[in-house]
């Protein structure tokens, strides 16, 4: 079934505690919103709107759009919810902090906070061909330290791309909008579309969602990591599948970058996700082993967490 456009609530709309000021994103699982809080603090608010199954009603209200739908839409509502809640547990500055999460309208919404500053994607855009490898270790070994902490609570991003990846003022990245719920979703109800981008999901996000772990988001970065190299993603992984004509970063820039860095795009990306990398640790050493890189020394609460939780993946 095909998305239908959805009607974004409209500037100004009090939803709860937060006054929207626009629409800033969305696609056929969600809107996302600026809005203010009661303190006047900026916050970015998703909205829960899967545009093949539902569309906004008489008073603002989330309404299927066939009577079959309502059973779906509450099962992908549920999983949005969970997710939600638990984001919510991450603190760390390199996932986005997830501030409050409440039922509304018939439908559900997560209350994150508002970055400044500008996606990967537009980075990338506007460095095309241009982007120093000091650069891409740096922002990648961090944003892994973010990915490690999600690991760790037994999640997985499952939405990893340029688009995804916000680099704050400062220059430092936060890993943004999650995807598992749509994953989920997808993978048990049939009404809903297949929700991948192409070029940065694993092969077995489309074939074989059992065979999913950390390999897969380790897949996806990879692929973002090479979008940095060539101005746009690989090739899709179904397509490779078929005829993987994806030639090796350590070709295609021999002699532009290190070849460890190369080897390491290369090694994300392989087809098999027992070829991969296994854990984001194992990648995040390669990366920082490779190359004088400063990075910032975790905390004594993020050394305990690892701690107590490095045999889970």
């Amino acid at each position: 079934m095909s998305a239908q456009p959805n009607n974004a609530l409209p500037n100004g709309y009090q939803l709860m505690d937060y006054r929207i000021v626009r629409k800033i994103g969305g696609g056929g699982f969600s809107l996302v919103y600026l809005a203010y809080d009661a303190n006047d603090q900026a916050v970015a608010i998703k909205e829960y709107l899967p545009g093949s199954l539902v569309k906004r009603g008489e008073n603002d209200l989330v309404v299927p759009i066939a009577d079959d739908n309502l059973q779906t839409f509450r099962y992908g509502m549920r999983f949005f919810f969970e997710e939600g809640r638990s984001l919510a547990r991450i603190l760390h500055p390199n996932v986005v902090r997830v501030e409050n999460f409440f039922r509304a309208n018939d439908t559900v919404y997560m209350v994150m906070r508002y970055e400044r500053g500008k996606t990967l994607q537009e980075f990338i855009r506007s460095h095309r061909g241009d982007i120093r490898e000091s650069f891409i270790r740096r922002v990648f070994a961090e944003l892994l330290n973010g990915l490690r902490e999600v690991h760790t609570q037994k999640l997985l991003h499952l939405d990893i791309k340029p688009s995804n990846i916000y680099i704050r003022m400062d220059g430092s990245p936060v890993l943004i909008d999650f995807g598992a719920a749509r994953q989920t979703l997808t993978k048990e109800q049939p009404k809903m579309m297949t929700m991948y981008t192409p070029g940065f999901a694993a092969p077995e996000q489309y074939t074989d969602p059992t065979q999913m772990g950390p390999w897969t988001d380790i897949y996806s970065i990879g692929a973002t990591m090479y979008a940095c190299l060539a101005g746009g993603p690989p090739i899709a992984a179904d397509v490779r599948l078929l005829n993987d004509k994806l030639i090796p970063a350590t070709k295609a820039w021999q002699g532009k970058y290190s070849h460890e860095m190369l080897a390491i795009v290369d090694e994300c990306l392989q087809l098999d996700h027992l070829a991969r990398p296994q854990s984001v640790f194992s990648l995040q050493k390669a990366i920082m082993e490779t190359k004088d890189l400063v990075i910032k020394p975790p905390t004594l609460l993020e050394n305990l967490r690892n701690t107590l939780y490095k045999d889970i993946f």
